[in-house]
């Protein structure tokens, strides 16, 4: 449980900072995330479902499902649902960005696939590898 706390969200690698507003995972979560200029190499699902605002800032979403890889742009104003079987990678563009996402309850696995060694990881809670 997590209330007005600052932490990582998504790894090392991932250069995004959440401030978490609420985190109960097992119901919720509302987090102000800044997204670093970068671009993470791997793909990855997520442990919940999320609606996010973007606030400030372009990103672009690199989606990777059975018809291969396809692109979406998101822009301040924009709202995004995000399914958390959703294989995607973000490149933040210029300055970085900034966007608040609600969160639904977590699961116990989510995935990253990374493309380099073309293979896939599966996680969990502490983003703990358990295959």
């Amino acid at each position: 449980m997590k209330f007005f706390q600052k932490a990582s969200d998504g790894g090392k690698d991932s250069g995004v900072t959440a401030y978490f507003l609420v985190e109960i995972k097992s119901l919720f979560s509302i987090t102000l995330l800044h997204f670093e200029p970068s671009r993470r190499e791997a793909f990855h699902s997520h442990a919940f479902n999320a609606v996010t605002l973007w606030l400030k800032g372009v990103v672009v979403e690199e989606v990777r499902d059975k018809r291969g890889i396809h692109v979406n742009i998101w822009t301040a104003g924009r709202f995004k649902y995000t399914p958390r079987e959703l294989m995607h990678r973000i490149k933040v563009l210029r300055k970085g960005a900034w966007a608040l996402s609600i969160r639904g309850s977590w699961q116990d696995q989510w995935q990253e696939y990374h493309p380099s060694i073309r293979k896939v990881i599966t996680l969990t809670h502490g983003r703990k590898q358990i295959n």
